[in-house]
């Protein structure tokens, strides 16, 4: 959809590291007039709902620097260069909480922060699990604690601030409107 579409004049890119870049873009307005848009570019991510054979969301606790604290969150990840994001997350499930699973689907595909980044997250149900005899290891600055909680317990975590986070609470919702 190209509704108040507004025209790339010029970018400049002012930052490229290891998992976004930041760029400047002065764009021409619907009106006519011009403005400037501070662009985060990410390569997009995966997050896996991830529920057990008793109905229980398996959560991983870690701390995210950016938030200067620890909040619990769904298994997640970025995308690797020209990986799928059924692989990503498979990947990713099996890191981050030593579970594979045998039936996976992509829920839906949102944007994170649409007023200032181009993330999006492919969200997935992960069910059938098992887990892995020969675990993949954490990335080598990655830190969790695995936990599998009730859908009431994870909703008690959204109310009290444990979680934190939108693709989190939105899995909550899920499981509270399909699993229950």
């Amino acid at each position: 959809m190209k509704k108040f579409e507004e025209k790339t004049i010029s970018s400049n890119q002012i930052f490229n590291g290891k998992v976004i870049s930041l760029k400047v873009d002065d764009v021409l307005l619907p009106n006519g007039n011009q403005s400037k848009r501070e662009i985060v570019n990410h390569p997009g991510a995966v997050a896996v709902i991830a529920i057990t054979d008793e109905g229980k969301l398996i959560l991983v606790e870690q701390y995210r620097k950016a938030l200067e604290r620890s909040i619990i969150e769904i298994p997640a990840g970025k995308l690797e260069p020209g990986e799928a994001p059924e692989v990503t997350a498979r990947r990713e499930l099996e890191e981050e909480t030593g579970y594979g699973c045998h039936k996976l689907s992509c829920l839906q595909t949102f944007a994170t922060s649409p007023g200032f980044a181009d993330e999006v997250i492919h969200l997935f149900v992960a069910e059938q699990l098992f887990e892995i005899e020969e675990k993949a290891e954490l990335d080598e600055d990655e830190f969790v604690e695995l936990m599998q909680v009730s859908v009431e317990e994870a909703e008690e975590m959204v109310k009290d601030g444990r979680i934190y986070d939108a693709k989190t609470a939105f899995a909550v919702l899920w499981m509270k409107l399909n699993k229950s």
